[in-house]
């Protein structure tokens, strides 16, 4: 193996756990403040949260939502590009065409937007006595998967409740993706009983890396996040994991070692296409 070959098999993931206030700028001008931090300490890519730029609720949606490209996009097209990092925008509310939709903008280190994940699961979900929460009172679903490049890898992207859906991790592992992200906002329900568990679960399942990116907890907050963002191997092994604070960790991502999981438990090549088969639907 080559020297670079070598170099391009590792690079530094930062994963950004930010405390999201009710002021739009602030928000904006933190997460800014936390992907130089990211990049001064080496991360070639960036995570950011859902909903990093204003608090999540139906009730938020259209107060926050703005077009793109907007005030929040650009704030984070010039913070790819001031840092060289690739930076997956968490989600924002993003209003086109007279509807609302949760949207993960990425950018590259040039600046430019590489492209823009819809949420494609709404998260509408009725646990009696814990929680209601019906995301699609007031947003539309996304209609499509979203793949980027990196000089090191491929990157899928979904957004918190697109995580449960086994068939689109596995969808983005055919397409070649070594690693998948979701900026999440899991809650006091749902967080202590399946985010780890649905992360760990992709993860091995693909023999992926799998990152995950939620708001830091604010208790005095309508929805309360679980926080707890986290980076799994393609053992399903937790690299890092942050706590409940707003904090950036960080993971070292090595592709030489996916390879030798890949080889050593080879279920890529010992699936029973001539039984079963998970495949998108071609988009119109």
């Amino acid at each position: 193996m080559s020297n670079l070959v070598k170099a391009m098999s590792k690079f530094r993931l930062a994963v950004v756990q930010l405390n999201v206030t009710k002021v739009k700028a602030d928000n904006l001008r933190r997460a800014q403040e936390l992907v130089k931090e990211a990049a001064g300490q080496g991360a070639k890519v960036v995570v950011l949260p859902e909903c990093f730029n204003s608090p999540y609720g139906t009730k938020f949606f259209p107060e926050y939502a703005e077009k793109i490209p907007g005030e929040s996009t650009q704030a984070l097209s010039q913070a790819a590009k001031e840092n060289g990092v690739y930076l997956v925008g968490g989600s924002i509310p993003e209003e086109d065409g007279g509807k609302l939709y949760n949207t993960c903008p990425i950018f590259g280190p040039d600046g430019s937007m590489l492209l823009k994940h819809r949420k494609i699961h709404l998260f509408d979900i009725d646990v009696p006595g814990k929680i209601r929460f019906q995301e699609s009172e007031t947003l539309s679903p996304g209609s499509s998967l979203s793949v980027f490049e990196t000089p090191f890898c491929k990157v899928g992207v979904g957004i918190c409740y697109d995580m449960r859906f086994a068939e689109l991790a596995q969808i983005y592992a055919k397409r070649g993706c070594q690693l998948l992200v979701y900026p999440g906002a899991f809650n006091m329900t749902t967080g202590p009983a399946h985010w780890e568990l649905l992360q760990r679960g992709r993860a091995v399942d693909n023999q992926v890396y799998v990152a995950t990116a939620s708001p830091a907890r604010d208790e005095a907050a309508s929805y309360v996040a679980w926080g707890h963002s986290t980076v799994v191997s393609p053992w399903g092994e937790v690299i890092t994991k942050a706590g409940v604070e707003e904090t950036v960790v960080y993971a070292d991502i090595d592709l030489q070692y996916l390879a030798e999981v890949r080889q050593q438990i080879p279920i890529s090549t010992q699936r029973r296409g001539d039984l079963y088969s998970v495949n998108a639907v071609p988009e119109s």
